[in-house]
Formats: structure tokens, sequence, C-alpha cells
């Protein structure tokens, strides 16, 4: 459809006659091309002298689709450039005010357009600098063949060229680097020197005004330190920049980066190795007070304080403006966006519409925002549309803001101004709720604590935590907080006690306390973990970026299953390839998970049997997670075998899905092979090579890198012991248990479960070896005399609270669940299921008392590290305990444990003895 068939709007004429002029150059046009001239001359002396500049060829493109118009515009640039190009803007300029205030392309289109034009009009005026220098041999290492690619010269677009945003009389902000490598050598200096000129001229190029206009402004202060660098940075060297002194402000700047002329691979992989710069890998809501502090700056910088005069606003950086979304979403984007892809939109209306559908956002809000948006970056098109100038300034003469006015369609002039001052003002209040949130006032009355509670807070002042001046601000913002909750605590001396300990281990305080203070809810969280569980206090000290997850909007849902963690932990993963990156976003994800199934614990969101399984789950996806890079590593080394399974055997309570907060991991590795050597440059033997994937398997878990640990291993079960190797063939496995495996072992294996690797094979030989009958009587004696040895051990010295090691306690249970398993040549792994097997009502009894048990063993290990005593733990711990347990108050729990256990004892006696 042609040009004029498509149009859907006009603007209004503000001088009618001096439209009248132009229109006499566009006879035979349809109406509502008059109306669109008429307003567009008569309402902007800039669009005026186009149209008479450029009559004949405004006519030729009436009957062409505006598509077609635009690309023959790029197609038909002329040389010699800096006349091609400014003759190419000046169409552009042109074509695009038709079609935007036509109502034929939405800002979106309008703006893409625009920037389609500069990135092309960038890469013809560097290439052109760049021929010139290889034509006169001033890049000695460089011939013809390196015009392609601009000799390793790669240019970003930064700001709204680089989002694709550029508005109607935008500068353009870029940075150009150049690949130090390709120019190495002897002749290296004059290559820098030469590229720096190439760079300058090709600014000179674009910036420069003729008689026949300009093309672009070009600013290049947006790279490195540029009072002290050379217009053309060697990559390494912008790298190292970001990397040591980069700011947040230069991260946010860098959300809209983007490769857009000469060596646009070369570009984009700089981009790419900097993205650790921009996106950090925890939430970083520091960067709210750093955005904060930069809106301030530029208010004060350019007189933009107090209160909205539409007459002489800025749209762009004054108050309610385009500059405050911008921060608002970017400063989002920066706190976020390390940690969740689909946030890293270098579009405003698209970051805004990602922020709402994750959740960072109301959808209302992000709504109004994009709309208030459009309206400012269309306000701000026609404001530059008068005259051609870069400027975002709402006019206040009465002619000009007329003029604007009616450009803009609205005949009623105060109207017009009304509606800019409401939009303005709406956003403000949004934006400034999120950066300035009202601080709650109390009285001390509200919170008063004793003296020497507040001296231990007052201690707190020369900790690392607290060591910075801004550090110290945000804390006094959270203090008053912080002294109501502890006043509302059972023990508030036992909660203050844990926060001291959470916060003399912290090694700085901005990160988190800037969390806290926008996020009060985290706040809350952490306070009821202090007051509660000193152990998940502890390990939330050591790891405070497990905080992040619980502003998920899955924190609080159902746990997930294996598959559900294996997908997640696979979405973490997917972009990392280096295996120490890949061991230390294993354990960050890890500890968030093992976090989150604590937290829902705690809050008694998911039961017993739930976050048993959930902790298992969790473990089986790590180590499903891990071994195809510990195999990928080792086969680097070492090769591979011609055919090769490695499985590993879950024992215990992984084995059998009843892992607590605190459960190490009961591991045997086990392979299979053909070959008798692997293939590598360094072959192994099977025995070799398989010990030393198991040495690495158990490293990749239990060795504390940059992100820490995640879990202890325990090989102890694995064939003869620590005598044994440390990984053994599936057939010297199946031998050692038919010919050498002490009845314990048997036991052990009841519980055995592949949790990563071949599982077939491994699981057949299990099978085989449980089903082997086996005499009762037999069995029952050795059960009976490993119990002795046990009680021996521990049992003697357990307290009613000790539910584990105490007489009738879980262990005397588990060993008889087992015995059950194994007489019976079951494959069921659960003790309750075990123990179902039996038809003996004292062996069926037992059950109660172990899920009991349990309940309390879980509380126990999420709530004190060391072993459990009511007395170090606190009353609202203590509470929570009960509570999992199921009884209303501590005498009634150790009541109920020490007759249970009691009884347990009993039974298990006669059990084991019947006669």
């Amino acid at each position: 459809m042609t040009l004029q068939n498509q149009l859907s709007a006009a603007p209004l004429p503000f001088e009618p006659a001096v439209a009248e002029e132009v229109l006499a150059r566009f006879p035979n046009v349809t109406l509502q091309l008059r109306s669109l001239l008429r307003g567009m001359a008569g309402s902007s002396s800039f669009l005026r002298s186009l149209l008479e500049i450029e009559t004949e060829w405004f006519t030729t493109i009436l009957d062409l689709d505006p598509d077609t118009a635009f690309e023959e515009i790029l197609e038909n640039i002329d040389a010699p450039l800096p006349y091609g190009l400014r003759k190419a803007k000046r169409r552009v300029a042109l074509l695009l005010a038709a079609c935007d205030l036509g109502g034929i392309w939405s800002l979106k289109e309008i703006t893409e357009r625009l920037t389609h034009f500069a990135d092309l009009a960038v890469d013809l005026a560097l290439r052109s600098e760049i021929e010139a220098l290889i034509e006169r041999q001033k890049l000695p290492n460089c011939g013809p063949e390196d015009l392609s690619d601009c000799a390793g010269v790669a240019v970003i677009a930064m700001g709204k060229m680089g989002a694709k945003e550029l508005n109607y009389s935008s500068d353009i902000d870029l940075i150009v680097l150049f690949d130090a490598d390709r120019h190495a050598g002897e002749y290296y200096d004059e290559a820098r020197m030469s590229l720096q000129r190439a760079t300058r001229a090709m600014a000179k190029m674009l910036s420069d005004v003729g008689p026949d206009g300009y093309v672009f402004r070009t600013d290049l202060r947006l790279r490195p330190n540029p009072s002290v660098t050379p217009v053309c940075v060697p990559m390494d060297a912008a790298e190292r920049y970001y990397e040591s002194e980069g700011r947040t402000w230069e991260r946010a700047a860098f959300i809209k980066a983007r490769a857009c002329a000469g060596d646009l691979s070369a570009g984009q992989a700089f981009l790419n190795r900097i993205a650790p710069f921009v996106w950090r890998k925890h939430l970083d809501f520091a960067a709210i007070q750093d955005a904060h502090d930069m809106r301030l700056l530029i208010r004060k910088h350019k007189g933009l304080g107090g209160k909205i005069q539409v007459r002489g606003h800025d749209v762009k950086l004054g108050r309610g403006g385009i500059r405050e979304i911008e921060f608002f979403v970017q400063t989002q984007q920066l706190i976020a966006g390390g940690r969740d892809k689909d946030l890293r939109d270098a579009t405003t209306q698209g970051a805004l519409l990602a922020l709402a559908e994750k959740g960072w956002i109301p959808h209302n809000v992000a709504n109004n925002l994009n709309s208030a948006y459009v309206a400012h970056r269309t306000t701000e098109h026609r404001i530059q549309m008068l005259r051609d100038t870069q400027t975002q300034i709402l006019p206040t003469n009465n002619d000009a803001v007329g003029q604007l006015a009616h450009l803009a369609g609205w005949v009623d002039v105060d109207c017009f101004l009304e509606d800019q001052r409401v939009r303005l003002q709406s956003v403000h209040d949004q934006i400034e709720n999120f950066f300035e949130p009202e601080v709650s006032q109390s009285s001390n009355s509200d919170h008063m604590l004793s003296t020497p509670l507040l001296e231990v807070m007052d201690s707190w002042s020369g900790l690392p935590a607290l060591r910075s001046d801004r550090s110290v601000k945000l804390f006094e913002r959270l203090r008053p907080e912080i002294e109501r909750r502890l006043a509302r605590a059972s023990r508030p001396e036992f909660a203050l006690a844990q926060i001291d300990g959470f916060i003399r281990k912290l090694p700085a305080g901005v990160q988190l306390f800037s969390l806290f203070d926008t996020n009060r809810q985290i706040l809350d969280l952490m306070m009821d973990i202090c007051a509660t569980a000193p152990a998940l206090a502890k390990y939330l000290s050591h790891n405070t970026s497990v905080l992040d997850g619980v502003l998920s909007g899955q924190f609080f849902e159902i746990l997930p299953d294996l598959e559900g963690y294996l997908s997640m932990l696979g979405e973490d993963l997917q972009d990392l390839d280096d295996y120490e990156d890949v061991l230390n976003g294993i354990r960050r994800w890890q500890k968030e998970q093992h976090f989150r199934i604590g937290v829902l614990m705690l809050r008694q969101l998911a039961g017993l049997e739930e976050v048993e399984r959930a902790y298992s789950d969790l473990a089986q996806a790590v180590i499903q997670g891990v071994l195809p890079w510990v195999e990928k590593d080792i086969a680097r080394r070492f090769g591979r075998f011609i055919r090769q399974d490695v499985s590993v055997l879950a024992m215990g309570k992984l084995g059998s899905r009843q892992m607590t907060a605190t459960s190490d991991l009961d591991l045997i590795v086990l392979y299979s092979v053909d070959g008798e050597t692997s293939n590598g440059d360094k072959p192994l033997p099977a025995s070799e090579y398989f010990a030393r994937l198991t040495k690495a398997l158990i490293t990749s878990l239990s060795t504390s890198m940059s992100e820490g640990k995640m879990y202890d291993v325990d090989m102890r079960l694995r064939p003869s012991g620590r005598q044994g190797p440390v990984a053994t063939s599936v057939m010297g496995f199946e031998a050692y248990q038919k010919e050498q495996a002490w009845t314990w072992e048997h036991l052990a294996l009841t519980r055995g479960r592949v949790v990563a690797g071949a599982t077939k094979e491994v699981e057949a030989t299990r099978t085989s070896m449980l089903a082997l009958p086996r005499e009762e009587a037999l069995v029952a004696r050795d059960v009976a005399n490993m119990r002795v040895r046990l009680l021996e051990l521990k049992g003697k010295s357990a307290t009613v609270w000790d539910v584990k090691e105490l007489r009738g306690g879980i262990l005397d249970i588990e060993l008889i669940a087992q015995m059950v398993a194994l007489v019976k040549g079951s494959d069921v792994r659960s003790p309750r299921k075990q123990l179902a097997l039996s038809v003996v009502p004292e062996v069926r009894s037992l059950s109660g008392t172990h899920s009991l048990l349990c309940a309390v063993q879980q509380a126990q290990r999420l709530v004190m590290e060391e072993a459990f005593d009511p007395d170090k733990l606190g009353e609202d711990g203590m509470a929570f305990v009960i509570s999992v347990s199921g009884f209303k108050n501590q005498d009634t729990l150790k009541k109920a444990i020490f007759d249970s256990t009691a009884m347990a004892a009993v039974q298990i006696e006669r059990i084991l003895n019947p006669n």
C-alpha cells in the first residue's frame, strides 16, 4: 500500500497561511496527505524546510510503500560520503516524520528505522577511513582483505542507539575498540595511532554541519576514562578497566550496548567477555542507591529539582521524565538480570514487560510506565521536529508551545500542557516510591530493648559489615525495625545473640543491608531464622546470597521433584562451559535450594516426608549435574574406554530418600568397561582411571571453592571399606557381595539406590543379592550382635533428645527394618515400607515410633548444629520442634519420646530374641 494511502492521522497547522505556500508544491494529492503536509509545514519550520528542499524526491515516494522508500534511501547513498550521508539523513528525517505524524509507523518502528540508518552511516564512515589507511599503508599488517571486518575495529553502540531507540534528533554514543592482537608486533604503535586518526575522522564526518546538513552528532565519551584514553581503545585494556574500575552507571549503560559497525563478531565477543561486569551473579540491591544517587546528581547538575512546571520542563531528564523510567527499569535489571537472562532486554518497553512477567513489578505499574514512556518519547520527537535541535525541553514562549501542541494534534494548548503535567507527575510518584520508599517511624516505646541489648547493637559499629559510610546509613534505616522485631521475640537476648553472630561473620554490609532495606519481608525472614534456628542462621551468615532466591515467585511454592530440580539446574548451567565455573554454579544453585527447603520446613509449609524427599532429590540432582563434567574432565586428561559405564550407588539416607538438613552422602562408585586401558595421551588402566574419576567426583562435591562446599562424602560402605579401592567394577562388586560381604553390608544394601550414571546393571546386581535365601535366625543373631556394639559405642550416653542413638531409637528401628527387608528378599528401601513387610505386630508397630523420631530429628538438624539441647536452643526454636512433632509442649513431647523408645526397645529385644 502506498504512503499516502496508509495515512491515518495528521497534525494541526499553527500557521495555516505559511503551510499553504508549501502545499502549492504538491498539487493533485489526496485530502489526507494535504492535511498531513499542512500540519507539518504549518507547525514546524524544520519540516517545512525539508519539504521545500526535497519536494521532487518526496513526490516520487508518495506512491511507494514506506518500507520500500526507506530501503531505497539506504541503497542509494551517493559518494562522496559526507554529501551522500547528509542527503540520506535529510530524506530519512522527512520520511520518518511523515510516517510518524501520519500514523503509519509506531514509535518502535520509527526508532528502529532511524537506528538502522545510523548503523549503516557509522559502518560506511568507518569503512571509508579504514580503506584509506590500508591504501596509504598506514596499517602495515593489513591488506585489502582486511577491509571486510574493518581491520579488527569494532564499534559499540551505547544508549538509545544500542537499544535501537534513537530519537528524532538524537546524537549517537559510540565506543570504538580494536583488537590489539590483530596489530601486534613492531608496527603496533603506528597502527594504534592510525586507528585513532580514523576514529576521529569518522566522528567528524558524521558530526560536521555543512550547507547540506549533518548526519549524526557523535559522542565518544562513554569509553573508559575518556579524559585520558584515546578515542580508539584496545579491547584488552577496556576489559581490564571494566573488571577493576567499572562503576554502576557504566554497568547500566552496557545493558543497551550492541555491536553496530566494523568487526561485528569481535564487538559481540567483547560484550560477551564483559557480561560478568554488567550482570552480577547475585541480586544486586545496592544498585538502587547508586541509581538514585545518579538521579539526584542529574537533577542538581541540570537544576531540575523542585515542583514540576510544564513550560520549560525537561521531558528527558526532569522529574517524571524519560530518564526516570529508564533508571527505574535499568536498576531492576541490574538487580536481577545476572540471575535471569529474560530480564536483559535492551529496550525500555521490552524490559518493562519482562519485569512484570517475572514478578519484579506489578503489571499495572509496567503498563502505566510503558504508556507514559511512549507518550514521553512521542512528545520528545515533536519537540525535536520543530527545529531539528537535540533538546527535550518543553518550550516556554506561547508561539513555540502552540506550535508543539498543534504538531502533537492538540487544539487547546492548556489541555496539552495539563496532559503533560499529569503524566509527568504520575511517573514521578510511582518511581520516587521505588527509590525512596517510606521508612516507618515509631517511638521508642514501640520497641523498648534493655540497655545491654542496645549496647550489643552499638558494638557492631567497628565490624566489617559497618565499615563504610554507606553501610552505616543503610543499617540506621534498618535498626528501628530490627529493634521492634527483637522486642516481639519470646527471648530477645537469644535472638540477638544469633543476629550478633550473623552480623559479625559478614565480610561487608552494603549489598545485604540494601536487600533488607528494599525487601522488608526478607528482613522478617532473617529475624525469624535467628530467633528460631541457630543452625540455619549460621548457614545463612556464610551464604547470604541464598536470600536472593526468596524473591523468586516460586520460593514458597511446592518443592520440586527430581525432574524439576534437574530442569532448574540445567537452566542455571546452560551458558557455562568452564569446569570450575560449572562447579561454582552448581554450588550457588544447591545452596539456594537447600536453604529453600529449610525455610519451607521452618515456616511449616512442607511436611516431613516432603522435606526428606526434597533434600534427597536435591542431592541426587547435584550428583547427576556434576558427574558428566567430572567424566568430561577425566576424559580430557586420560581419554576414554571403548565402552564405559559409571554408576553412583547411594546408600544410607540418600538411598532411602530420608535426608536431613545436615546429612552427608554415603556413596559407592561402580564401573563397567570394555578394554584394558583408556585411549588418551596418558592412558590408564581401568582401576586407576576410575579411582581418579571417583576422587574427582568426591572433590567436586565436598571441596570448598569460591562458592563454598556442598556435601561431605562418606565412602566407607564400599567393598572392604577404607582398605578397598575407591572405585569397584560391577563384576567385582557382585563377587564381593556374594562371597565376602558381612551381614551388615547386606543390610546397608537394602537402602542402596543408583542416583547417577548407568542404572540397569547395578540395580540388577542389588536385586539379585537381596533375593538370595537367608536364614532369619542367623540374620537376627548378626543384627543383635551389631546392635549391642552400636549401643556400647553411643547408646549408653544418649539422652532422650538423642533420638538416633537412643535405645529404641532411629538406628535400632532401622536395623530391624533392614533385617525384615533382607529376610523377605525385598528391594524396597524406605524403613517404613520395610517394616510394613512383616506380619509380626511388634515389628509393624515400630513404624509409628520411627515417624515420630524422624520428625524430631529433622527439626533438630534444621535448628541446631551441635548436639540437641533445649536449654541452648531458645523458646522459639523449641516451639518449632514441638510443633513439627505434633505436640503442645516440651514435657509431653519428651514423655512421648521416652515412652515410645522404651517400648520400642522392649519390642526389638523380643524380635531379636524370641525365646
